[in-house]
């Protein structure tokens, strides 16, 4: 498995399965019937650092992008969004590409990473919790706040 920041090449591998876990509407907060284009400007953002996981075939299987959470004094705090290929979970791509991106928030100064909005049905609640991040609050049966320092 190869982790590495995003190019725009990779884009039309990563909108299939950006498309397919958006449009469930099980896990983003995303309207579902996002189009190809407003999906690419949400997720391949200049402001964002993006970043995909290649398997050992080179397919995409996963991508993640990191950003401040906001501006100002919430600047030094991360945000990030993840999505593995719905086709290739359990694998472990999911785990070391939070792990991955955990360290890269680190090492650019950030003092803790947030979601902000996490579908209380998305499975990655659970491996969230296994890497320390704790549930801030909750809007009935909706979304998690989700934090940690690191």
């Amino acid at each position: 498995m190869l982790i590495r920041e995003a190019t725009a090449d990779d884009w039309p591998r990563i909108w299939p399965f950006w498309h397919r876990i958006v449009a469930a509407g099980e896990t983003y907060a995303w309207d579902p019937g996002t189009s190809e284009e407003e999906a690419r400007v949400l997720w391949m953002n200049p402001a964002k650092r993006v970043y995909v996981v290649e398997d050992d075939s080179g397919a995409v299987v996963a991508s993640a992008y990191l950003t401040p959470n906001y501006g100002g004094p919430a600047a030094g705090i991360a945000n990030a969004g993840f999505m593995v290929d719905p086709g290739q979970g359990g694998r472990g791509h999911g785990r070391a590409l939070a792990e991955h991106l955990l360290a890269e928030a680190r090492n650019a100064g950030f003092r803790g990473m947030v979601f902000n909005a996490v579908v209380e049905t998305n499975p990655a609640v659970t491996l969230w919790t296994s890497l320390g991040f704790t549930i801030l609050g909750t809007v009935p049966e909706a979304l998690h706040i989700m934090y940690r320092a690191i």
